[in-house]
């Protein structure tokens, strides 16, 4: 599995002062990526079409945060069904695409790199508003705490227009 936290490679020259190592470690921060194409987000998931619910990274902090954003609009196939005069997000499809966000979070860690993360459970999840058509689902996750390499917890939030549309905890396993 690829690892896409730095843009370019970084010069490791040792510093001759307190001044060239403060510029050192601020180009080194500025080289580490905060920001992913839809592109990118399909080589780090493994989902795609229909299910990939994320269309862009727009913050990302590496081991602690990602903001994702997802665009939702009438073309998607559940919206036949969910409901056809009144379309209407499903919870479960917006509680998956805040799981997708933390799964940037997880596959871009180099202590837990290698295999599938799925859902180990699902805490305090409550709904605050529908998702329509139109709207755009801005996601925070923030992860709370990984153990034995294998096992994460994150606390997430879905916003639309600054309202929180979703909020909850997602556990995951790392599953070879």
């Amino acid at each position: 599995m690829s690892i896409l936290t730095e843009v370019n490679t970084i010069d490791t020259t040792t510093p001759t002062s307190t001044e060239s190592q403060a510029i050192n470690e601020t180009t080194i921060s500025s080289e580490i990526k905060t920001t992913f194409t839809s592109e990118e987000i399909q080589k780090l998931l493994p989902h795609r079409y229909p299910f990939l619910l994320v269309d862009k990274i727009i913050d990302y902090v590496p081991g602690k945060k990602a903001v994702g954003v997802k665009n939702v609009t009438i073309n998607e196939p559940h919206f036949q069904g969910h409901f056809p005069e009144r379309p209407l997000m499903p919870g479960v499809l917006i509680v998956e695409a805040m799981a997708q966000v933390g799964g940037i979070v997880l596959t871009q860690m180099s202590s837990v790199e290698g295999g599938l993360f799925v859902f180990a459970g699902i805490d305090k999840v409550r709904f605050r508003r529908q998702i329509v058509p139109g709207d755009q689902l801005v996601i925070t996750v923030e992860l709370l705490w990984v153990k034995q390499r294998r096992f994460g917890k994150m606390q997430s939030r879905a916003e639309v227009d600054g309202q929180l549309a979703c909020e909850g905890e997602l556990m995951f396993s790392l599953v070879n």
